[in-house]
């Protein structure tokens, strides 16, 4: 399959969580150049409108959105959606994530910690506000971005919120194997109801800030930092490489449903590839127990229509010209 990038998003409303910085800028950079138009979602709108105005400054005439996204805080996610104003969605692209290090557990408003709160529970109750918009929406798709650390990691069923053994590069490890574990799970659920909404799961493989492109005022690379870490180029790559294969999940037609895409080179760097999923990233009963447990902590299934309480409202990004 040869694949052709170019302006044929026209037409097209694509989500980017955590657009605001990373390989979710990139992301959105990379889909505004193709046409679609992007909305950001971002936790702090203030980086948010900042982020559009440097996608404006390289994507002239690039149709751009912004809205308030807090996925650790569950009960504000349906006043996002209606924030969106759309009556259909392309593709959301669960790209947002925190990783943290320090030693201490911390949790969100609802008491779940708070790195599976946010890179997994919600997306996954995103999702599931999300779904009215996206079945309405012919040949929409659901990006979810995992991570190469998952391959080393195990679902604890037991103990998903750390509260037993909490350390912080497992604990991250193990929330972006549940990430993936849903999306390939959420395909098979899809298909099994004969839905028009394709699941799609992609990894950035092995991504440097100290080999990313700068992006003036959102991040900008020193020279210092180039060189420290140019020898790494030959195994790792930037950002800005790493969104590569999410643009791909979104517009390539030939990509279909419960397909995995990464770096082709060992999996961490390079153009975007597929690959086959490791057998735990796919196990039927560790999905099933993961989608249980995560409709209970949400209160929301993404093959339900969600009934949860609404905010009154959800603060959009400031507009810049």
């Amino acid at each position: 399959m040869t694949w052709h990038s170019g302006r044929q998003a026209g037409g097209k409303t694509i989500l980017v969580t955590g657009a605001n910085a990373g390989i979710g800028y990139f992301a959105a950079e990379q889909l505004a150049a193709n046409g679609a138009t992007v909305v950001l979602g971002c936790r702090d709108t203030a980086k948010g409108d900042l982020a559009v105005r440097a996608i404006r400054a390289r994507v002239p005439g690039a149709r751009l959105r912004c809205v308030r996204l807090d996925l650790a805080d569950l009960p504000s996610l349906p006043a996002t959606v209606d924030a969106l104003g759309a009556e259909s969605l392309n593709a959301v692209v669960l790209n947002a994530g925190v990783l943290l290090s320090g030693p201490d557990r911390r949790v969100s408003a609802q008491g779940h910690e708070l790195m599976f709160a946010t890179n997994h529970l919600g997306h996954f109750a995103l999702v599931a506000h999300l779904a009215p918009i996206l079945a309405a929406t012919a040949n929409s798709r659901v990006i979810t971005v995992g991570s190469f650390a998952a391959r080393s990691e195990r679902l604890d069923l037991t103990d998903l919120q750390s509260e037993h053994d909490y350390r912080p590069k497992r604990s991250y490890g193990r929330s972006k194997l549940a990430q993936m574990l849903f999306g390939f799970e959420l395909d098979r659920r899809l298909r099994t109801h004969a839905a028009g909404t394709a699941s799609i799961v992609v990894h950035p493989g092995g991504a440097l800030d100290s080999l990313t492109l700068s992006r003036p005022p959102v991040f900008v690379r020193t020279t210092a930092q180039r060189l420290r870490r140019l020898p790494a180029s030959v195994v790792l790559h930037g950002k800005h490489a790493a969104a590569e294969a999410i643009a791909r999940a979104v517009l390539d037609t030939e990509i279909t449903g419960g397909q995995l895409w990464g770096p082709r080179f060992f999996g961490l760097r390079g153009q975007p590839h597929r690959e086959a999923p490791h057998t735990h990233m796919t196990d039927l009963d560790t999905a099933a127990g993961l989608w249980a447990a995560s409709t209970a902590l949400t209160g929301v299934d993404p093959l339900v229509r969600p009934t949860m309480m609404r905010p009154a409202s959800t603060p959009q990004c400031p507009e810049s010209s």
